[in-house]
């Protein structure tokens, strides 16, 4: 029969994946408490948490779930990061921290429903961020846009250029027939 403690355990991890978007499984061993502290500071500066976690209890919490996939990783030493903001913010505060400690080993992903490997969480990570993309995508519409007015102005402008021109050499030929005086 399951301790008041373990069901309490249980609860607590279902509540943590309800309404998730991004998932990861890692394994710890090798950095030390401190290690531990700086990474978990980095993922909450992207609103994510950083919990190590008892396997057979993270099953029981997955299971029947969206997530039941990750229950094959849940191997070895385990720690769970979960967000429900943006993936890839998460993605890039790990691998940065991965980067740098090498001991920590990314086991797998589940990123929006889908479940993803090492290398594909690692290209997660070096998309530019959400801002980035955004600010690309305006420089797209605003560029396309000075080129639509460009254009459409151009004849307009092309028709000022011509009559300067015209007015300029009607002038200078009115100043070549115009007597001098004496």
């Amino acid at each position: 029969m399951p301790t008041q403690e373990k069901v309490t355990a249980v609860e607590d991890l279902k509540s943590r994946f309800d309404g998730v978007k991004t998932v990861v499984l890692t394994e710890y061993r090798g950095l030390t408490v401190q290690e531990l502290g700086e990474l978990r500071k980095q993922l909450r500066a992207v609103s994510a948490q950083y919990k190590v976690v008892k396997n057979r209890l993270a099953r029981l919490a997955i299971a029947s779930s969206a997530l039941e996939g990750l229950g094959t990783h849940l191997k070895g030493p385990t720690a769970v990061i979960t967000s429900k903001e943006d993936p890839v913010a998460v993605a890039k505060a790990l691998h940065a921290f991965a980067r740098a400690h090498q001991a920590l080993a990314i086991k797998v992903g589940y990123i929006e429903g889908q479940m993803l490997p090492p290398p594909e969480l690692k290209a997660l990570a070096d998309l530019p961020s959400r801002e980035a993309l955004r600010a690309q995508i305006v420089g797209a519409i605003q560029s396309g846009l000075a080129m639509l007015v460009g254009l459409i102005s151009a004849p307009h402008r092309e028709l000022a250029y011509i009559l300067q021109q015209r007015g300029a050499a009607a002038a200078a030929e009115a100043g070549a027939e115009a007597p001098k005086p004496e």
